[in-house]
């Protein structure tokens, strides 16, 4: 299981790092031609919200596959290997469902401000 969750990761974060950097690539490009004017600027008005919420999303199911894990290596007489990814599933929807919550109350407070 080891091996596989490296991989994952691996993988995971050579593609996350190939999306940052043509993603400031493009930007830089669009800088230098000078088309950031009304008609661009809307693609990064909501940009620092959006990728909070993001981070917030990823952090609350990984703290929920933590807590899965955790409970795995603290009781390794009652939960059996097969039953860990049932357990990872039921955190990390549980992770997935406090994000709706926060995610929608923060919609909220974002509509009724000024």
């Amino acid at each position: 299981m080891e091996d596989a969750l490296i991989t994952a990761v691996v993988f995971t974060g050579i593609a996350a790092l190939f999306k940052i950097v043509s993603d400031a690539i493009t930007r830089n490009k669009l800088i230098n031609k000078g088309m950031v004017d009304e008609k661009v600027k809307y693609l990064f008005a909501d940009l620092g919200r959006g990728q909070r919420l993001s981070n917030l999303k990823w952090g609350t199911v990984l703290v929920g596959i933590g807590i899965a894990l955790l409970v795995r290596q603290m009781a390794p007489f009652y939960v059996s290997d097969s039953s860990t990814f049932g357990l990872m599933f039921i955190f990390a929807g549980i992770g997935f469902l406090i994000y709706y919550g926060l995610s929608g109350r923060s919609s909220r407070d974002q509509q009724n401000q000024p």
